[in-house]
């Protein structure tokens, strides 16, 4: 069935007036049969987390996804949640969406240039947009991070119900704490309008998967297909963790980050994750080695990666409890599961980070939360693991969060559902995360408008999959194809197995140019620039058609002009 309503709909596409569309997008006398599609975000979890890639993490559920579908082991995304999200709701580069630096970092030189407005501009047509003029229900549920203006919320961007978190980050519990003395307090909106509370049993997982559960109910009666985009704010710190799931993970990180990290990468091996050849990136020289640290080092350290696991498990809970609920409803097999990461694991210590911001923030900071051990993962304690875990969840590749290394920009992405060929497989060809708004219209017989739409709109630059999950070819991209990446200074091209690397020194790199092999060398070791200098040139040419194709400002503004990881 889904296969031939792909095809009706792109006869529709293509033929325009062979068959007369209602007002909702179907063909008239038609039932309306079109999949569903669930989008699943997990926030800051790295990429080798999950137990479908490595991770000793218990995710039964998002494993059972990839058993089903499609694992990706080339899939990027930005190098910070808000150009991620960008990219993916608008199928277009993050510098074109509006998101070209985060809000809360541009630049003097970048601030009022076109796509540095810090939200998702009206250039862009977001994806549920699309889905709902073509009769599908839309819903969205967790972090938002596109917009702090009532015309920019979700509900002004094709979101017919809504439960949004606005910011980037803030407690996960019903007292909306902020992180930072500008925004002590942070915004919920729901259905279009403001919340000022929320429920006081709240926490972000449960309440999140709750609203969904609850949309779906509420308008399935007219069997209308839905997109829903469930983006949750797990694990991103502070880290916090429902009380009977306190102790899940007590004693299961006792080992250290080293040796739970040579354990990952074995485990990497054997699941086809990476080729058995692969050397991990070592631990970063900065870092005491396990064994050096005192035992209450060792106990307060694991028991923070004891939380961020807890967080990443309850949230595979609530998936595992939302895909059941789709299944007693008779709508599972035909909705299609994508489930990724916004970007890499953070390295950041949340008490460092605001200590080097200014003195009056830490002040703040200190004074509004209890980050005694004993209140960890509680309530109004605010914590993070660190780099020495977050290279753990970055096995194997170079870095963490907020840099353009294969650590941060390289995500889990497993995509499960109907008409997927080749089930329980890892691909391994080059994906990116605007290459998944064409693969929805696509799927949902939906057709992009962008090209006919007035001067100045953004046009695709995504590539469906489609043609991969469906088994009719084994890439979307050829070898001379490529990918750019700019962010706080940071950049990177990748064309085929190559990439050029710019780090900045305080991101840990020279402030040069440098060329990786990355089927050689995914963890970004061994520079080649002097081996294949012709190659090193070629590439820095496309990072230039890269910053004209994309208007790239380039910039040191962020946070790595004031701290280094």
């Amino acid at each position: 069935m889904l296969r031939c309503w792909l095809v009706l709909s792109w006869i529709v596409v293509l033929a325009g007036v062979t068959i007369p569309l209602e007002a909702n997008g179907r063909a008239s006398g038609i039932a309306d049969d079109r999949p569903n599609i669930l989008l699943i975000v997990a926030d800051d979890m790295g990429y080798s987390d999950l137990g479908c890639y490595g991770g000793e993490i218990r995710t039964p559920n998002i494993d059972a996804l990839a058993a089903r579908g499609l694992r990706a082991t080339n899939f990027y995304v930005a190098p910070s949640c808000s150009p991620t999200r960008s990219m993916l709701l608008s199928g277009v580069d993050n510098h074109v969406a509006g998101l070209g630096n985060m809000a809360e970092w541009v630049g003097p030189d970048q601030r009022g240039k076109p796509g540095y407005e810090g939200f998702l501009h009206p250039r862009v047509t977001s994806v549920a947009s699309y889905f709902r003029s073509a009769g599908y229900h839309t819903y969205m549920a967790g972090k938002w991070h596109l917009g702090d203006h009532r015309d920019q919320w979700p509900a002004n961007k094709g979101f017919e119900r809504d439960f949004s978190l606005l910011q980037g980050a803030g407690s996960h519990w019903s007292d909306m704490l902020g992180l930072l003395p500008s925004e002590p307090k942070v915004s919920y909106t729901r259905n279009g309008q403001p919340l000022e509370k929320v429920p006081t049993d709240y926490y972000s997982s449960k309440d999140l998967t709750e609203f969904i559960i609850q949309s779906i109910d509420e308008q399935g009666r007219d069997e209308k297909p839905f997109f829903a985009y469930l983006a949750y704010q797990a694990p991103h710190g502070p880290f916090a963790v429902p009380e009977e799931w306190k102790n899940r993970c007590k004693g299961r990180y006792d080992r250290g980050y080293d040796e739970i990290r040579q354990e990952r990468s074995e485990r990497q091996k054997k699941l086809g994750i990476v080729g058995k050849d692969v050397v991990t990136f070592p631990r970063l020289p900065n870092l005491p080695a396990w064994s050096s640290l005192t035992d209450e080092q060792k106990r307060l350290a694991a028991h923070k990666m004891e939380l961020y696991a807890a967080m990443i498990e309850y949230m595979d809970w609530q998936i595992g409890r939302l895909l059941d609920h789709l299944k007693r409803t008779g709508k599972h097999d035909n909705t299609l599961i994508v489930f990724l990461s916004d970007n890499g694991a953070a390295g950041e210590d949340m008490t460092e980070l605001v200590s080097t911001l200014a003195p009056e923030a830490k002040s703040w900071f200190d004074n509004t939360f209890d980050n005694r051990p004993e209140n960890w993962g509680n309530p109004k304690s605010a914590i993070e693991y660190g780099p020495a875990w977050a290279q753990v969840s970055s096995v194997p590749f170079r870095l963490f969060k907020g840099v353009v290394a294969d650590g941060e920009i390289r995500a889990p992405l497993i995509v499960a559902g109907p008409g997927i060929k080749h089930r329980g497989t890892v691909h391994h060809s080059v994906l990116h995360v605007m290459d998944l708004m064409p693969t929805f219209l696509e799927l949902g017989g939906v057709p992009s408008s962008v090209a006919s739409e007035p001067s100045g709109a953004a046009i695709l630059q995504g590539r469906s999959m489609w043609p991969i999950l469906a088994g009719n070819a084994p890439e979307t991209r050829s070898q001379s194809d490529w990918l750019g990446w700019e962010l706080f200074g940071n950049r990177a091209i990748r064309q085929g197995d190559w990439k050029l690397l710019y780090l900045l020194p305080a991101a840990g790199g020279t402030g040069e140019w440098q060329l990786y092999n990355l089927r050689e060398d995914p963890a970004e070791m061994r520079d080649l620039s002097t081996v294949h200098p012709e190659k090193r040139e070629a590439l820095i040419k496309l990072w230039d058609e890269y910053v004209k194709k994309n208007h790239v400002i380039v910039s040191d503004a962020g946070p790595f002009a004031r701290h280094a990881p």
